[in-house]
């Protein structure tokens, strides 16, 4: 699924900012997608903390492969050894156990989330174990599809504000928010466009 907001978000960033407006016609026709499963999404976000791309699909695929049903029944039900051998540490096995029960239990209510401000829905998320700001901006981003979401401790985010604002100089969280501040309120379009920017193969949780 598309976010309705796309073509306007698009249109109003390449007004105002000459590096959005030449990223956005570079990715024309390409655009954020969400997956419509919650699990899924969270799951997903956890196996990428702090590895490539790259590596994050790899490991992604080996564990689609061992558990090809990913729901919260059947990673609970997963031998730990199992998990781990599709390249899962130890910490993200005990990270994707622990959202499984809160799925399972109830603690995730997904029928407050569309009524619950960004912040709030944040908060929520990060009572799951593994769960910080970083892993609920991405839930925000790619399930919720929420348009204003600018993920500071990205470091994809990062890399590409240094490269195409900041002439490849490392760049301050004052300096990135005050860089963001034209693309409000499509601070997630914004944020897709440039990961595109570092890497061809969209970033997708």
């Amino acid at each position: 699924m598309i976010p309705t907001y796309w073509k306007q978000a698009t249109q109003e960033l390449a007004e105002c900012d000459e590096v959005m407006h030449e990223l956005i016609q570079r990715f024309a026709g390409a655009a954020l997608r969400s997956h419509g499963d919650a699990f899924t999404t969270l799951a997903r976000s956890i196996v990428g903390q702090q590895i490539s791309i790259k590596a994050a699909e790899s490991v992604w695929q080996k564990l689609a492969a061992a558990v090809p049903a990913i729901t919260p029944d059947a990673v609970l039900g997963t031998d730990n050894s199992a998990l781990r051998a599709c390249g899962l540490s130890l910490r993200k096995v005990t990270y994707l156990q622990d959202l499984s029960r809160h799925f399972i239990s109830g603690i995730l209510s997904e029928a407050a989330w569309e009524e619950a401000d960004d912040e709030a829905l944040i908060a929520e998320l990060m009572q799951v174990k593994g769960i910080g700001r970083w892993t609920a901006e991405m839930f925000l981003i790619f399930h919720m599809l929420r348009p204003n979401v600018l993920p500071l401790d990205d470091l994809g985010l990062q890399r590409a504000i240094s490269l195409h604002y900041n002439a490849s100089q490392p760049v301050s969280r004052l300096k990135m928010r005050a860089i963001a501040k034209p693309w409000q309120p499509w601070c997630s379009v914004a944020t897709w466009y440039l990961w595109r920017s570092l890497d061809p193969q969209p970033v997708e949780y």
